[in-house]
């Protein structure tokens, strides 16, 4: 029969008697494994489970029994069997030293291979079963503790379930009933009453009054669930709106199942009924939400297309440089747009995520507090920021460590005016013509926002001004399709 092979440690420091070990015990069919010395028994057995261990008692440095002792002083250890070989007499005393030492039998020397191979055997066997019960032991642990797991969780669900339903019985969004098919009498619970909106002590129900309280397009589904029932459905399920009392709309879905009698023909039906306004509500707010992400997209591809479109450059390297830059620079205000849900940004973080590359040795200063900007300002003002720190780590005060650069912002009756202000830069001269990072920072502040836009060339360095209205409804707050051709329009001007 196949067994699971244990490891058999053999130490000793003559290679002529481990090489007869090896040779006597081969047959056992088990792995063997060799140690020259004491030291080397220990270090196998850190990093090896040992069945069984064969050592010799004199050895130099580290003796059979001063290593039995070392090996038992180890917890993993406290069981493993040992058995001593000894080429010398062995006293009682000796043998009674190893016995303490943790030694489970003796074997002399000239050695007989039939004794040693049994002995051996016996242990290795004895290890094989002692592990082959610790694991069906474990087994067991694990299946009653998986067992009681699953009652435990069994309890737990079902302790669970009958909490959501008395929660939501007692939040009031389900309800129970049960119509009798042949007297025509209905029963509801109070949690089909608080529902609809009415209290048992002034409500009497009846299909008449039942009905008045279905909004009028969803009473043919009432009309249709009679039908079916009598032409022998068993169950129905439908959704349907009420009107209560006091003009609240409210939506519903019900279940019904039809009981019958031994002929066939129903004589009650019974239901529940879940209020799923909230649901719907939720449903109504997602599909605005995808529209919004749809129009934000569509929004962002168009500023895209157009600084793709738009963007001059002398060579390709450029260029790709400046259309990764002010594409970055609108990936970058419209991560700070989703975080806030797209209510807006604050005009700190965008000059934040815009000076991160160039915030070196103090050169720039901000002064100004918290603004909130409108998801259209923020886009079109981080395009106008990045067109202005681009230029002036090319130009201006940020393209040498000398150079200073202050920021400053304000609000003052809805209008923000920021004010850019250079110096310690290279000196600077009025441009003879004006690239389209200037044009189109003109053209998106002036027209998209409404805004002016102030370039003042000084010889120590640029002053601008950008004046910002807060709240406009211009291009970038009208509908989608307009803001699109509004922002392409403009920046199409701007390359003119």
């Amino acid at each position: 029969m196949d067994h699971e092979k244990v490891n058999i440690l053999l130490v000793d420091d003559q290679p002529a008697k481990l090489l007869a070990y090896e040779v006597i015990l081969k047959d056992l069919g088990e792995n063997l494994v060799i140690a020259s010395s004491g030291r080397e028994a220990l270090e196998v057995l850190l990093k090896t489970e040992i069945a069984v261990i064969l050592v010799d008692v004199c050895m130099p440095e580290l003796d059979g029994f001063e290593l039995a002792a070392m090996i038992r002083e180890h917890p993993r250890f406290q069981k493993t069997a040992m058995i001593f070989i000894s080429a010398i007499q062995v006293s009682d005393i000796d043998r009674l030293r190893g016995y303490e030492m943790g030694a489970v039998d003796y074997v002399p020397v000239p050695v007989v291979p039939e004794v040693l191979r049994a002995k051996v055997k016996v242990f290795a066997e004895l290890y094989r079963k002692t592990r082959e019960l610790e694991r069906l032991n474990q087994d067991l642990e694990d299946r009653v503790r998986a067992r009681t797991a699953e009652l435990e969780n069994s309890t737990a669900k079902l302790r669970e379930s009958e909490g959501r339903r008395s929660m939501a019985i007692a939040a009031g969004k389900m309800g129970s009933w049960d119509w009798d098919w042949i007297t025509g009498d209905w029963m509801w619970d109070e949690g089909q009453y608080r529902i609809f909106g009415v209290v048992p002590e002034n409500f009497e129900v009846n299909p008449a009054n039942v009905q008045a309280l279905l909004h009028p397009d969803d009473v043919d589904q009432l009309r249709k669930a009679i039908a079916e029932f009598n032409k022998g459905t068993r169950s129905y399920e439908t959704e349907f709106r009420i009107v209560r009392p006091n003009g609240d709309v409210r939506w519903c879905v019900g279940t019904a199942a039809a009981t019958a009698d031994d002929s066939g023909r129903v004589v009650r039906v019974s239901g529940v009924t879940v209020d799923i306004t909230e649901r719907k509500r939720a449903e109504e707010r997602q599909n605005l939400l995808a529209r919004e992400v749809d129009h934000r997209a569509k929004n962002a591809l168009a500023l895209a297309q157009s600084i793709v479109r738009l963007t001059r450059a002398d060579e390709v390297k450029a260029y790709v440089s400046a259309v990764e830059g002010r594409i970055n620079a609108l990936a970058r205000v419209h991560t700070i747009l989703s975080l806030s849900s797209w209510q807006g940004a604050e005009l700190s973080k965008l000059i934040d995520e815009e000076l991160a590359p160039y915030s070196l040795g103090g050169q720039i200063k901000l002064a100004g507090s918290e603004v909130q900007l409108l998801p259209a300002t923020a886009q079109t003002l981080a395009l106008a920021l990045h067109e202005l720190f681009t230029n002036s780590a090319k130009y201006g005060a940020l393209s040498t460590r000398a150079g200073q650069l202050a920021i400053g912002w304000q609000v003052e009756d809805e209008l923000l005016t920021l004010t850019w202000e250079e110096s310690g830069g290279p000196l600077v001269g009025t441009p003879k013509s004006r690239g389209f990072g200037t044009r189109s920072l003109l053209a998106s502040v002036e027209s998209q926002l409404g805004g002016q836009a102030h370039f003042d060339w000084r010889a120590e360095g640029l002053l601008c001004r950008l004046e910002v209205p807060l709240v406009r409804k211009t291009a970038a707050t009208a509908a989608p399709e307009k803001f699109e051709a509004a922002s392409s329009a403009e920046l199409q001007r701007a390359s003119g």
